[in-house]
């Protein structure tokens, strides 16, 4: 065993309590039973009381004491955000949206309405369309993340959604105030109905609608657990959002050939993100451990505070090292793991075979090249990603988030003869003589 600031786990040996804390971190706060009963009262308070509802979480978790006639951002807002942010933040900004945007396009084009001829007669497809309405989440406690609007935002104005809303908690300390880049993001986009809200509170009042927030048909973005819950919660009333999006994590499947200043750099990616981040290394490598170690112990000192103490708990708690006996193995574990970024630094003739076993993964970022951070903010593929293992069952946000299909088909009267016997003995067989019916009815 190597000591150090990473924690190290020998998979094979590690008991069943160890491999639940690693495969299943921040289940117990997202579905905490306390926390679940607090947010789903202030939903509820929400879908009862609206803008009353609205303002009064803002004085308890905000401390932002404002009327209800504030809660939308006012034109002028827009226009103070443009002299605050740094021209390097704008051009930043407009590199990620082109990227988010060609990368969507292109999954757009791929995405056409179509039909085939099931048999002579009978043709049937399918028809694309947009939601009619979008409310797109942006986390502000910790900081300024105007590359989470960039992020989802884009997809949403690339599927022609007519209605994008955003909801973005008030800057800390700025007496309401919503934070200016995200402002000039939503510019940049051609977003303007932005609304200054609690979070759990924004998301219940974008889902039921309140007197001066009109109602969506979906809402999405990452957030907090208690976000995360009141986006549980809403669907319980016929608005449908996107779960899980919430605490980071990081996987990197890495073996000996890689640079341990590079890999403990990626591991310290997205474990500064909070005390509840997970950052984990997979390798059957043992000698990567010792480097791998004092690098951390290196940069983590050069981190200021509280992004040291984060990614401190993200890889000697939360996370850590997963020793493993081999390639096979280390798949098993990154798909059990089901990350919501996944870096693959292994030896190039083994690439590939690695990359094909892997099929839970938010992301999978090849290379010692392409860090979190690159994706996070520019290469353009999705980067609001399932967290908590969620990765197993959906996908990042994209342009598909924010699609529907219609199904559209015609028969006629030869098809529907020929369709006749089947309709006929299976209206009869489940009850229906309605069904029956209606196609008898046609005199076939």
């Amino acid at each position: 065993m190597v000591d150090g600031v990473m924690r190290v786990v020998e998979w094979a040996s590690a008991d069943a309590a160890t491999r639940r804390g690693l495969l299943e971190r921040g289940h117990d706060l997202v579905f905490d039973d306390r926390l679940r009963a607090d947010i789903s009262a202030l939903v509820d308070e929400v879908r009862r009381d609206g803008d009353a509802a609205v303002v009064r979480a803002l004085a308890r978790f905000d401390d932002v004491h404002i009327t209800a006639d504030r809660l939308r951002v006012a034109p002028a807002e827009f226009a103070a955000a443009r002299a605050e942010v740094g021209a390097d933040v704008v051009a930043a900004m407009h590199d990620l949206i082109d990227h988010v945007r060609r990368f969507n396009e292109h999954l757009l084009s791929t995405h056409r309405d179509w039909q085939i001829e099931m048999e002579p007669g009978l043709t049937a497809g399918e028809k694309i369309t947009p939601i009619v309405s979008a409310g797109l989440f942006v986390p502000s406690g910790k900081g300024s993340f105007p590359s989470v609007l960039g992020q989802i935002g884009t997809p949403a104005m690339v599927a022609g959604v007519p209605r994008v809303a955003v909801a973005v908690p008030p800057t800390p300390g700025r007496d309401g105030a919503v934070d200016p880049a995200v402002l000039v993001t939503a510019e940049i986009l051609g977003i303007d109905e932005v609304y200054r809200v609690n979070g759990p509170a924004g998301v219940a009042a974008l889902a039921f609608g309140t007197e001066s927030i009109p109602r969506v048909a979906k809402v999405c973005g990452p957030g907090s657990p208690p976000v995360t819950i009141a986006q549980l919660e809403v669907q319980r009333y016929g608005c449908v959002s996107v779960t899980l999006l919430c605490m980071s994590e990081s996987l990197i499947v890495a073996d000996g050939s890689v640079d341990p200043v590079l890999l403990a750099a990626d591991l310290l990616n997205e474990a500064e993100h909070g005390g509840d981040s997970t950052s984990v290394l997979v390798t059957w490598d043992r000698s990567l451990l010792a480097p791998t170690q004092a690098e951390l112990a290196r940069q983590l000192a050069l981190l200021p505070e509280p992004r040291r103490s984060y990614a401190a708990a993200a890889v000697g708690v939360n996370g850590g090292a997963i020793v493993v006996g081999g390639p096979d193995e280390a798949v098993d574990v990154a798909n059990a793991f089901a990350p919501e970024h996944l870096q693959l630094s292994v030896a190039a003739d083994i690439e590939a075979d690695v990359l094909a076993g892997l099929t839970n993964a938010g992301e999978i970022l090849l290379g010692q090249y392409t860090p979190f951070s690159a994706g996070n903010f520019v290469i353009g593929a999705p980067a609001a990603l399932p967290t908590n293992g969620w990765a197993r069952v959906s996908s990042g946000i994209t342009v598909e988030t924010f699609l529907k299909r219609t199904a559209v088909a015609r028969a006629d009267a030869r098809a529907l003869a020929r369709m006749s016997p089947t309709v006929l003995a299976l209206s009869a067989h489940e009850g229906f003589p309605a069904h029956a019916a209606a196609v008898t009815a046609r005199r076939l």
